[in-house]
Parts: structure tokens; sequence; C-alpha cells
């Protein structure tokens, strides 16, 4: 099972191809590396990574989105994975749109160092609102 740290071109196509016009939530499922790296030893995966998290929060509500819930993954209950994911983020972008201008910024690529020195790998999956 692969876990990746960046979208492939084909899969921000696919993410554009849904509703224009309406909020989007990113299911982030995170998983840390051990130890940072890169300058940022001395610290956890998820530590490196948090520093990283405080300032991409600041920069998303600042451009309308929102943090709506994150915890630590206790155990799974249904199902069967070989991912070893340790936190999921739920964050509200106002569109598909302002998430690919918001993660493609130049600020964002600056802030990232600390996301790269602590991050083991991220499924982040496109959600819109829907009825059960």
């Amino acid at each position: 099972m692969k876990i990746a740290q960046m979208p492939e071109p084909a899969q921000i196509q696919e993410l554009m191809s849904g509703p224009e016009d309406t909020p989007v939530v990113m299911v982030n499922l995170l998983s840390f590396k051990k130890d940072a790296d890169g300058g940022n030893e001395g610290m956890t995966g998820q530590e490196s990574y948090m520093r990283y998290g405080g300032k991409m929060r600041e920069f998303v509500e600042s451009k309308g989105g929102r943090f709506i819930w994150s915890g630590r993954v206790d155990s799974m209950v249904i199902g069967e994975s070989d991912a070893d994911f340790q936190v999921i983020a739920l964050v509200e972008y106002p569109s598909r749109k302002a998430f690919v201008e918001i993660a493609s910024s130049p600020h964002v690529a600056e802030i990232g160092e600390d996301r790269k020195k602590g991050l083991a790998g991220q499924w982040l999956i496109a959600t819109t609102e829907s009825p059960l």
C-alpha cells in the first residue's frame, strides 16, 4: 500500500473535477517518522510536523478555511490496512480551487520544511458533504 507525501498531477486533476463552488473537507491520515531528520534531529517526527501544522492552520484560516477536528488514532475497529497512521485531521476549504491555491502557494512551500522532516506519509482524501 503506497503512502505518499505529495499529490500526483492526475490526482489534482481528479480533485478539480468535483463540485466547483462548494466547500471540500480534506481528510488527512498522517504517519510520522519516529525521529525527525534534516536539521530537526532531537525531535520526533510528529513534533516536527506539528511545527508546520501550527503555521499551516494560521495560513489556511487566513484564506477562509477551517480546521474542523484532529485526533490520535487509537485502534482499527473495522477493516485491515498495512498503513500505520497516527493522526487524523479534518480541514475544510472554501472550494477545491481554494485548496489548490493554498497548497501550491510559495508560503506553504516555505513553511513545509518541518512537514518534510517529520512526515513519513499521508493519505489526503477529498470529501463533499452528502446525506448518508
